[in-house]
C-alpha cells in the first residue's frame, strides 16, 4: 500500500466532463423510478417496501439540490476563465 500513498507517484488529471448533464440525467432516473413505482404504493405498504419509493424521491430531491449546486460551479468557473 505504501507505493500508492507515498507520494513518488504522479496523480492523474482529473476529468472533467459535462458535469451538469450528469447530475440531470441521474436526478432524472431517481424520479422516473420514484413515478415508476408511485401507482404500486399499496403493494410496496402491504409488504414493507415504502422505503423504495421514499428513496426514489430523495434521490430526485438530492439531485435537484446538486443541479442548483454543479450549474453555480460551472458559473463560477467560467466566470474565473473569463477574468484570465
Amino acid at each position: 500500500m505504501d507505493k500508492w500513498t507515498n507520494g513518488e507517484r504522479e496523480a492523474p488529471e482529473p476529468l472533467e466532463g459535462n458535469v451538469v448533464a450528469t447530475v440531470v440525467t441521474g436526478t432524472a432516473i431517481w424520479l422516473v423510478l420514484f413515478l415508476a413505482q408511485l401507482p404500486f404504493y399499496g403493494w410496496y405498504a402491504d409488504h414493507g417496501h415504502t422505503w423504495w419509493l421514499w428513496t426514489c424521491a430523495a434521490g430526485a430531491g438530492l439531485g435537484c439540490i446538486g443541479i442548483w449546486y454543479v450549474r453555480a460551479r460551472d458559473a463560477a468557473i467560467r466566470a474565473a476563465a473569463a477574468r484570465d
